[in-house]
């Protein structure tokens, strides 16, 4: 089973690229999107169609932000949107999509680097977004949260970590929350399963040669619960296209 993550900046502007292109030649079984920026009937006429899927959608209600997608091969028994807090519902960050015993995710994180004002809502979905991983956890179903986090766990996962310790997003307070989701909170870093080497990011500042230099981070992930730990066989971070200032996260898994 293939899934694909990708944070587009703008479906409408990704698709303008090509990334629609890209994915239907990709055999994912599930695409998730963030920062859609989009209401969804403002999406005629923009190449956002990928035969042989069902789309669903979690619109902001501000029009031109944030946002996520899924798109699934299969029908979905039912989804979710949002997880119960209006604050971030209505800023469309969570979206839920439910196929037999296995649930998959579009997740998208509040970045802080605009500010305090910005980095203290990230911090209020933190506090809020861990209670219901714990629902989630006791559902028994499986899990594949897929997403934007915005967060870099481990010095491993950005390139120049000593300069953005005191910067959103490798934040201590943001990394100890990351600790104890791969911990005590019983979700597994996939990608890592995998793929443990150095350099591999999934972001990159729009600002000088960082992208041509690697001078990336690691912020997008696919969060798997502890039943499907060890079953992520392969990962690829896909760059040789460029869609948005993130790269597909593309990951295999055995079910």
């Amino acid at each position: 089973m293939r899934v694909i993550t990708v944070n587009v900046c703008g479906i409408r502007s990704a698709a303008a690229k090509g990334l629609f292109r890209w994915l239907r030649r990709q055999q994912a079984d599930f695409i998730c999107l963030q920062e859609t920026r989009s209401q969804e009937h403002q999406l005629d006429g923009h190449d956002v169609g990928l035969r042989g899927y069902h789309s669903v959608f979690c619109d902001a209600e501000r029009k031109g932000y944030a946002g996520v997608a899924v798109y699934s091969r299969e029908q979905p028994a039912r989804v979710v949107r949002g997880f119960g807090v209006p604050e971030f519902d209505a800023e469309g960050r969570y979206l839920e999509v439910q196929v037999g015993g296995l649930s998959v995710a579009s997740v998208y994180l509040p970045s802080g680097s605009a500010g305090p004002e910005r980095q203290a809502s990230k911090f209020r979905f933190l506090d809020a977004f861990t209670p219901h991983l714990a629902q989630l956890r006791r559902r028994g179903r499986h899990y594949i949260l897929s997403g934007d986090w915005n967060i870099a766990h481990r010095p491993i996962d950005l390139r120049n970590w000593r300069a953005n310790r005191g910067n959103s997003g490798f934040l201590p307070e943001e990394r100890a929350w990351m600790d104890q989701l791969f911990g005590p909170a019983g979700y597994v870093d996939a990608f890592r399963e995998v793929r443990p080497e150095a350099e591999l990011y999934t972001w990159w500042s729009n600002r000088g040669q960082a992208r041509a230099n690697n001078v990336g981070w690691r912020i997008d992930y696919q969060v798997v619960s502890r039943s499907l730990a060890g079953s992520a066989h392969s990962a690829r971070i896909y760059r040789a296209q460029r869609f948005s200032d993130h790269a597909p996260l593309v990951m295999d898994y055995r079910l």
